[in-house]
C-alpha cells in the first residue's frame, strides 16, 4: 500500500448540491482525498435519497454519487442556516452547486458572489442551459438536456430515437465540473486566486456530440439512428450466435475486413469484390455484409465466435448485461472492486477509474446518514452545544 497522500489531500469542498450533476462531480474530488461537506434540506435531504430503495433499503443513485462525503443537513432559507453555511464556505477552497438556476444568487451563493468576497475560493455553478440566453430558466433534467442536445435523435432504431440509459447530460457536467475544479486549483497554485467555473449540461452534452453534430453540421445531414449498427462503418453490429448470445464486432478498415472474410466468414473472395472491399462500399451495401457476417456468426456459440474474432484480430464484444458486467472477468483480475461503508452496512463499488501512481488507493469514505456531520461541524465553526440544541428545536438543521 502505497505511503503517498492523494493529490487532493488537505483540499476542503463545500456543495449545496442535489440529484446526480454536482454530486458525481465532487465525488471524484472526495474519492482523491478532498474533505467534502455536502449541505442537504432537513426535510429529506438530497432528493436522491428518494428515488428507490435497491441499495438494501438506500437509493442507488445516491449510493453511487455521494460516498466518502459528510452530510450536514441546514434550512438555507432561515437566515441562521446560511449564515452557517456561508462560515463554512469562507474556510473552503471550492464550492459547489447546482440550484435551480437563479436559487444560488438569491441567497449569495453563486460563483460570482462568492468568488468576490474570497479571492481564493474556487466556486462552480452547474446549470442545465447557463446563466443567460433564452433556455436559462428552463428546468433541466437529464432527459430534457439529451433531447435539446440531440443525443435522443441520434440513438435508437430508425423507427424509435431513445434516450441513453445512463443520466448522460449529468454525468457529462458533473466531469467538466471536475476537470474545471482540478484546473482551477492548479491555476490557484501558481497565481493565488481561485475564481469562478461554469459548467451547463447544455455546452458539456454538446460536446460530447462531437461526430454526429460535426457530420451533420459540415456534411449536411444528421446521422440515422441504426441501433447498434454505426451509421458510417460496417459491418459493426450486433450478430446473434448459434446458443442464442450476440456478439458485437467492428471492422475499422479495408485490411480487417480482408481477415474477417477469409479467417472468420470463410470467404476470402468477398476482400476483393466490389460490392464489399472498401467501407463506402460496405455501409452501402449494409444488409448484404451484414447477412454475410450474420450467417457465419450464426452457426457458432458464442465463445466460439469471440475466439475466432480475437483469432483475426477483429475487434468483438459480448452483448453484457448489468449482472454480466458486475461479474465481468477483466474487472475481477484487475480487483477493481472494493466495499464501502454505508448506513445499511457494507456496500460494494467499483475503484474510479484514475489510477493513481504509486499505488495510492483513493478514499472510497462512506456513504453518510442525513445530517451524520451537522453537530461535528457546527463544533468545529465554534457553536456550543446549546446553540445546537437551539438550532435543532427550531428544525433548523437535522
Amino acid at each position: 500500500m502505497s505511503t503517498q497522500p492523494l493529490p487532493l489531500d488537505g483540499v476542503t469542498v463545500v456543495a449545496v448540491e442535489q440529484a446526480v450533476a454536482a454530486p458525481f462531480a465532487t465525488r471524484q474530488l472526495a474519492d482523491l482525498g478532498a474533505r467534502v461537506v455536502k449541505i442537504e434540506r432537513p426535510d429529506g435531504g438530497d432528493f436522491a435519497r428518494g428515488y428507490d430503495t435497491a441499495a438494501r433499503g438506500l437509493a442507488s443513485h445516491f449510493v453511487w454519487c455521494n460516498r466518502g462525503k459528510e452530510s450536514v443537513a441546514i434550512d438555507l432559507k432561515d437566515p441562521r442556516g446560511l449564515a452557517v453555511v456561508r462560515q463554512l464556505v469562507a474556510g473552503a477552497d471550492v464550492f459547489v452547486q447546482n440550484l435551480a438556476q437563479g436559487a444560488a444568487a438569491r441567497l449569495g451563493l453563486d460563483a460570482a458572489t462568492l468568488c468576490a468576497a474570497h479571492p481564493r475560493l474556487v466556486a462552480v455553478d452547474i446549470s442545465g442551459y447557463g446563466a443567460e440566453g433564452p433556455y436559462a430558466h428552463k428546468r433541466a433534467y437529464d432527459m430534457l438536456v439529451q433531447c435539446e442536445a440531440g443525443l435522443v435523435s441520434v440513438t435508437g432504431t430508425p423507427g424509435q430515437p431513445v434516450k441513453a440509459g445512463i443520466p448522460a447530460a449529468d454525468i457529462a457536467a458533473a466531469m467538466y465540473a471536475f476537470s474545471g475544479v482540478l484546473a482551477a486549483l492548479l491555476r490557484r497554485a501558481t497565481t493565488g486566486r481561485g475564481g469562478p467555473v461554469e459548467v451547463s449540461m447544455l455546452d458539456a452534452l454538446t460536446e460530447w456530440m462531437g461526430h454526429p453534430l460535426h457530420h451533420g453540421m459540415h456534411g449536411g445531414e444528421s446521422p440515422e439512428r441504426t441501433g447498434l449498427a454505426h451509421s458510417v462503418i460496417a459491418p459493426y453490429d450486433a450478430y446473434a450466435t448459434s446458443d442464442g448470445e450476440r456478439v458485437l464486432l467492428s471492422v475499422q478498415n479495408d485490411r480487417e475486413w480482408r481477415r474477417l472474410a477469409d479467417q472468420v466468414l470463410g470467404q476470402p473472395g468477398l476482400a476483393d469484390d466490389p460490392a464489399f472491399a472498401t467501407n463506402a462500399a460496405r455501409t452501402a451495401n449494409r444488409e448484404r455484409t451484414d447477412a454475410a457476417v450474420a450467417r457465419a456468426l450464426g452457426a457458432l456459440t458464442v465463445e466460439e465466435a469471440l475466439a475466432a474474432l480475437d483469432a483475426a484480430g477483429i475487434a468483438c464484444a459480448r452483448l453484457n448485461t448489468v449482472a454480466d458486467v458486475v461479474a465481468h472477468p477483466q474487472l475481477a483480475a484487475r480487483n477493481r472492486w472494493r466495499e464501502v461503508e454505508s448506513p445499511v452496512g457494507a456496500l460494494r463499488a467499483l475503484l474510479p477509474p484514475i489510477t493513481l501512481p504509486g499505488g495510492a488507493e483513493p478514499r472510497m469514505g462512506a456513504v453518510p446518514a442525513l445530517g451524520e456531520h451537522t453537530d461535528a461541524n457546527l463544533r468545529a465553526l465554534g457553536m456550543t452545544g446549546e446553540q445546537t440544541a437551539a438550532l435543532r428545536r427550531d428544525g433548523v438543521i437535522v
